[in-house]
This record gives C-alpha cells, structure tokens and sequence, in this order.
C-alpha cells in the first residue's frame, strides 16, 4: 500500500520515484528523532516544539511510517535561505570542520547528538542528490530556492561532511509554526482512514506552494 501511495504522488508532482521513496524514508527517521526515539532524546524539543513531539511520540511505527509517506520532506534545514547556503557551500573547504570536530560536536552535553548529526549527513547528501538529478525536485521535495539548488549542484561531494556539525544546528520540522498542520498529520495518521491521511498530506502541499510565493 505504500509504495502504491507513493507510485501515485510520483504521477502528482513528476519527481522521479526513486526520490519520493528516499524523501519517504528520511522523513521517517526524521519522525523518529523528533519523538526522541533514535537515542537523540535531546533533539526532540529542538528539531519541534516539545507539544508537537508529544503528538507524534505515540504513533507506532507502522502510523510513523505512514504519516511519513508525503511527496515532501517533513523536515528543514534552512533550504530556502539563499543567501546562507551560497556562504556556506562556496567556503565550505575552509571552515576547518574536520570528521573528528563533528565527533566532539557529537560528545555528551554537546548541542548535536550523535543520531541528529547522522540524519543531517544523510540529509545534505540527500540535497545534493536531488539538486543534481532532477531539476524540480530541489523545490518540490525540499523547499529550495533555484539558487540554492545551484549552490548545491556546484559543490562536490567531498564538501558535504564537514557541513554536518554546524548545520544540525539548523535542523527543524518544516512548518515548526505551523501547529494546525502537524497536529492533524498527526492525528490522521493514528486513525484507520488513509482518506484523511492523504487530505492532510496535500495541505502540505499547499504549504510548501505557498512558501514558494512568498
């Protein structure tokens, strides 16, 4: 049923399968560490407000998994900021940021944990990825602005990792102020109705197209 669900929003928006099932797939790590449940307890009430996290800590996996199954990704990291992503990919080689700085980024009582500092790698690959492949998909997948998207397909991949310390730091449900939108995921997803599911997950879209005409 899921991979029915996400063959038919592939149909929707025109972004290849193979990135709405990998953006599937992130968006449910990505629920997994807003509930605290991946061992980055610490990132819950940061990445979402802490009453939000608590709608989405109850669902069971198979709720997760499909609140998760959006055309879009659940999560941000400041993807429509230009004027940061353009800095911070053209200087990304002199930052110093080396693999061990994001270990100790990673240490105990440190801002980023070790799970939201692995989802971040993941997800800034994941940017780069779409941002090469297709070009749509950076807006529709992700919320990026074109020049964004540019500054991503200009970079290389050995950039990447040293991002990945700082830009946790940046790492919030997408629409964080947007209460309305992910109470009702939320509570779409507890209930036996992929109707309403489906309903909710369309209002996102029309969020994101409207963050585009802003």
């Amino acid at each position: 049923m899921q991979d029915a669900h996400t063959g038919s929003w592939a149909r929707g928006t025109q972004v290849p399968l193979e990135l709405l099932e990998s953006v599937r797939d992130l968006n449910r790590r990505f629920l997994d560490l807003a509930a605290g449940e991946t061992g980055g307890w610490r990132s819950a009430g940061r990445v979402m407000p802490a009453d939000l996290s608590a709608r989405i800590a109850p669902l069971s996996p198979g709720q997760k998994t499909a609140a998760a199954n959006c055309p879009y990704a659940l999560f941000d990291l400041r993807f429509d900021d230009d004027a940061h992503w353009r800095t911070r990919l053209r200087n990304a080689g002199s930052w110093g940021v080396s693999e061990s700085s994001a270990v100790d980024a990673a240490a105990p009582g440190s801002a980023v944990d070790a799970a939201t500092l692995e989802f971040v790698r993941v997800a800034l690959f994941f940017a780069w990825h779409v941002s090469s492949a297709a070009k749509l998909a950076p807006q529709l997948l992700l919320g990026m602005r074109e020049d964004t998207a540019a500054a991503f397909r200009g970079a290389t991949i050995d950039c990447l990792p040293s991002l990945a310390a700082s830009e946790a730091l940046h790492l919030t449900a997408r629409w964080n102020g947007c209460a309305r939108y992910w109470c009702a995921l939320a509570g779409a997803a507890s209930r036996p109705n992929p109707g309403e599911l489906r309903r909710i997950q369309l209002y996102g879209l029309q969020l994101a197209a409207a963050a585009r005409l802003g």
